[in-house]
Protein backbone atom coordinates (compact mmCIF):
# COMPACT_ATOMS: atom_id res chain seq x y z
CA UNK A 1 0.00 0.00 0.00
CA UNK A 2 1.27 3.32 -0.92
CA UNK A 3 3.00 4.84 2.05
CA UNK A 4 1.86 8.41 1.44
CA UNK A 5 -2.20 8.01 2.21
CA UNK A 6 -4.62 10.38 3.20
CA UNK A 7 -8.28 10.21 3.80
CA UNK A 8 -11.07 12.76 3.97
CA UNK A 9 -14.24 11.98 5.50
CA UNK A 10 -17.40 14.33 5.37
CA UNK A 11 -20.81 13.56 6.34
CA UNK A 12 -23.99 15.26 7.29
CA UNK A 13 -26.18 14.30 10.66
CA UNK A 14 -29.31 16.35 10.51
CA UNK A 15 -31.20 17.16 13.48
CA UNK A 16 -33.38 14.17 13.93
CA UNK A 17 -29.85 11.90 13.97
CA UNK A 18 -27.97 10.18 16.96
CA UNK A 19 -25.07 12.38 15.99
CA UNK A 20 -23.08 9.83 19.05
CA UNK A 21 -23.89 6.95 17.00
CA UNK A 22 -22.53 8.21 14.39
CA UNK A 23 -19.69 8.97 15.68
CA UNK A 24 -19.51 5.81 17.71
CA UNK A 25 -19.72 4.10 14.61
CA UNK A 26 -16.51 5.45 13.85
CA UNK A 27 -14.65 3.07 16.14
CA UNK A 28 -14.50 0.29 13.77
CA UNK A 29 -11.93 1.98 11.75
CA UNK A 30 -9.85 3.69 15.30
CA UNK A 31 -11.76 6.86 14.87
CA UNK A 32 -12.54 8.85 18.04
CA UNK A 33 -14.73 12.09 18.06
CA UNK A 34 -11.91 14.34 18.28
CA UNK A 35 -10.52 13.35 14.86
CA UNK A 36 -13.66 15.44 13.34
CA UNK A 37 -14.87 19.13 13.09
CA UNK A 38 -17.99 19.82 13.37
CA UNK A 39 -20.04 22.93 11.83
CA UNK A 40 -23.46 23.69 12.83
CA UNK A 41 -24.98 24.83 10.13
CA UNK A 42 -29.08 25.72 9.33
CA UNK A 43 -30.99 23.92 6.72
CA UNK A 44 -34.66 24.29 5.26
CA UNK A 45 -36.77 25.45 8.13
CA UNK A 46 -34.23 26.18 10.22
CA UNK A 47 -33.34 22.61 10.93
CA UNK A 48 -30.09 22.30 12.57
CA UNK A 49 -27.58 20.30 10.51
CA UNK A 50 -23.80 19.58 11.52
CA UNK A 51 -21.44 19.09 8.96
CA UNK A 52 -19.07 17.09 9.52
CA UNK A 53 -15.07 16.62 8.23
CA UNK A 54 -12.24 14.78 9.32
CA UNK A 55 -8.77 14.24 7.72
CA UNK A 56 -6.80 11.80 8.60
CA UNK A 57 -3.13 10.37 7.32
CA UNK A 58 -0.10 8.13 7.55
CA UNK A 59 -0.52 4.93 9.49
CA UNK A 60 -4.02 5.98 10.70
CA UNK A 61 -5.44 6.41 6.92
CA UNK A 62 -3.78 3.40 5.89
CA UNK A 63 -5.78 1.54 9.02
CA UNK A 64 -8.87 3.01 7.61
CA UNK A 65 -8.23 2.17 4.08
CA UNK A 66 -7.32 -1.72 5.58
CA UNK A 67 -10.31 -1.81 7.28
CA UNK A 68 -12.70 -0.69 4.89
CA UNK A 69 -11.69 -2.74 2.06
CA UNK A 70 -11.93 -5.57 4.44
CA UNK A 71 -15.41 -4.72 5.25
CA UNK A 72 -17.01 -4.25 1.83
CA UNK A 73 -18.15 -6.92 0.29
CA UNK A 74 -15.46 -8.67 -2.83
CA UNK A 75 -18.50 -8.10 -5.43
CA UNK A 76 -18.21 -4.73 -4.65
CA UNK A 77 -14.85 -3.63 -4.40
CA UNK A 78 -14.64 -5.44 -8.14
CA UNK A 79 -17.66 -3.32 -9.22
CA UNK A 80 -15.39 -0.52 -7.79
CA UNK A 81 -12.60 -1.15 -9.09
CA UNK A 82 -14.10 -1.34 -13.08
CA UNK A 83 -15.75 2.01 -12.08
CA UNK A 84 -12.86 3.79 -11.22
CA UNK A 85 -12.24 5.77 -14.24
CA UNK A 86 -15.41 7.46 -12.80
CA UNK A 87 -14.29 7.30 -8.95
CA UNK A 88 -10.80 9.00 -9.57
CA UNK A 89 -9.98 12.48 -9.86
CA UNK A 90 -7.03 14.46 -9.31
CA UNK A 91 -4.98 12.15 -7.63
CA UNK A 92 -8.50 11.33 -5.56
CA UNK A 93 -10.64 7.92 -5.38
CA UNK A 94 -14.30 9.14 -4.12
CA UNK A 95 -16.56 6.41 -2.07
CA UNK A 96 -19.65 7.12 -0.90
CA UNK A 97 -20.74 4.42 1.81
CA UNK A 98 -24.02 4.11 3.75
CA UNK A 99 -24.50 6.13 7.03
CA UNK A 100 -27.14 3.70 8.48
CA UNK A 101 -25.24 0.54 7.54
CA UNK A 102 -22.04 2.20 9.10
CA UNK A 103 -24.08 2.64 12.22
CA UNK A 104 -25.26 -1.16 11.83
CA UNK A 105 -21.48 -2.24 11.82
CA UNK A 106 -22.13 -3.00 7.83
CA UNK A 107 -19.80 -1.28 5.31
CA UNK A 108 -22.38 -0.60 2.32
CA UNK A 109 -22.04 1.73 -0.75
CA UNK A 110 -24.89 4.28 -0.58
CA UNK A 111 -26.03 7.33 -2.86
CA UNK A 112 -28.70 8.23 -0.41
CA UNK A 113 -27.09 10.26 2.58
CA UNK A 114 -24.29 8.91 2.42
CA UNK A 115 -20.74 9.13 4.52
CA UNK A 116 -18.32 11.06 1.40
CA UNK A 117 -14.36 9.66 1.55
CA UNK A 118 -12.03 10.75 -0.59
CA UNK A 119 -8.77 8.28 -0.59
CA UNK A 120 -5.77 10.20 -1.65
CA UNK A 121 -2.44 9.32 -2.55
CA UNK A 122 0.21 11.20 -5.19
CA UNK A 123 0.04 9.92 -8.66
CA UNK A 124 2.17 12.08 -10.83
CA UNK A 125 0.86 10.36 -13.93
CA UNK A 126 -2.55 10.69 -14.81
CA UNK A 127 -2.36 7.56 -16.78
CA UNK A 128 -1.20 5.78 -13.09
CA UNK A 129 -4.08 6.55 -11.42
CA UNK A 130 -6.32 3.45 -12.18
CA UNK A 131 -3.18 1.47 -11.78
CA UNK A 132 -2.57 2.73 -8.31
CA UNK A 133 -5.77 2.71 -7.01
CA UNK A 134 -6.92 -0.97 -8.20
CA UNK A 135 -3.65 -2.19 -6.21
CA UNK A 136 -4.86 -0.45 -3.52
CA UNK A 137 -8.19 -1.80 -3.11
CA UNK A 138 -6.94 -5.30 -3.83
CA UNK A 139 -3.79 -4.84 -1.51
CA UNK A 140 -5.54 -4.89 1.40
CA UNK A 141 -7.88 -7.34 1.05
Amino acid sequence: MEKKLEVEIQVIIHATEDSQKIFDSFKVFDLEQDDFTIQNLQGHYDNPIALVHGKIKKKKAIGFVKKLVAGIPKKDIDEIIEDLENRCDSSGLYLRISKQSLVEERIEAAADDPIKLKIYTPVYSQKDIIRTYSEILTSTI
